[in-house]
């Protein structure tokens, strides 16, 4: 790990731990925070985690940029990733259905598996979840198999259904609320992933693990699911 420190603005510097993504990369990245946020203290403003780096946005007010550096390296000095992981760990039941998720079949032909393998294989896994963006709420998540990695939609479509469960790439998400998007839809979810009464208003966070729960129809009605058809022309 060479760890690198680039300037974003003349109040903002990113830190870079690594080059690539994987999910080895948490530990290290969720130790990182701990300590930059030990250590800036009130003099920091917000602190930003991704895949790789860690945005730190400090008060010029308080600090100037050579103290914020110090404070940096202050930080990483000795560290050490964060044993078994600090997150939460989170179920979301899921229906899998063309109805709600068009790409479902479309993830099986390319991939030569049966619908219902596809299912299987995107169930079976604990997600970490990497970083919050897009729109508030909307966790990047992987990584999915390769056998299931799909690019994403050449022309994105207008309106995703809110609790939408796609994948891109080696990434899987969930759309927290209904929006423009260019993910491979395979299902939906009835839990609320952004909402003012959460606790920092969204239900995950990086660091936290996911996993997704194959439910039937009748389970996803009774949990409050809304299976309105995806429109055609979304």
């Amino acid at each position: 790990m060479k760890i690198r420190i680039e300037i974003v603005a003349v109040d903002c510097l990113m830190v870079r731990l690594f080059d690539t993504i994987d999910e080895a990369n948490m530990p290290w990245l969720l130790a990182a925070s701990r300590r930059l946020r030990e250590c800036f203290g009130q003099g920091l403003i917000d602190l930003v985690p991704s895949y790789t780096t860690l945005m730190v946005h400090y008060d010029l007010c308080q600090l100037l940029a050579s103290d914020a550096r110090g404070l940096i390296a202050q930080a990483l000095d000795g560290l050490q990733p964060d044993a078994g992981g600090s997150g939460r760990c989170h179920s979301l039941p899921t229906w899998y259905d063309h109805s709600v998720g068009p790409e479902l079949k479309l993830l099986a032909q390319r991939s030569g598996l049966p619908i219902k393998e596809v299912i299987e294989r995107h169930s079976s896994h604990e997600y970490q979840v990497f970083a919050l963006g897009f729109v508030p709420g909307f966790a990047f998540m992987g990584l999915v198999e390769e056998i299931l990695a799909s690019r994403r939609l050449s022309t994105p479509r207008k309106r995703v259904a809110t609790g939408s469960v796609g994948i891109a790439e080696r990434q899987t998400a969930v759309y927290p609320q209904a929006s423009p998007g260019g993910w491979n839809l395979i299902g939906r979810t009835p839990v609320r992933l952004f909402d003012h009464s959460l606790e920092g208003y969204s239900l995950l966070q990086p660091g936290d693990r996911v996993r997704f729960e194959a439910v039937s129809h009748d389970e996803f009605i009774r949990l409050g699911g809304d299976d309105t058809p995806l429109e055609a022309d979304a």
